[in-house]
């Protein structure tokens, strides 16, 4: 997964957050009982993305410093 991606996720946490925001205004409860399931797995999905990228990061780092040191 890319930043891109992570981006995109958190797009789609928002959008399905508003519509249960919106669903429990008109009590249709099970839809938006629904769309806050599909919010929270869109932010785990996010998350994810973030944490793989920053460890590639850290990774690259460290492998640079290591580069970097004498022997």
């Amino acid at each position: 997964m890319s930043l891109e991606e992570a981006s995109r996720q958190l797009e789609a946490a928002i959008h399905d957050a508003r519509v249960s925001f919106d669903c429990i205004l008109l009590e249709e409860l099970d839809r938006a009982h629904t769309n806050a399931i599909t919010a929270r797995a869109a932010v785990d999905a996010a998350e994810q993305a973030i944490r793989v990228e920053l460890e590639r990061r850290t990774a690259e780092e460290t492998d640079k410093e290591e580069a970097d040191s004498p022997d």
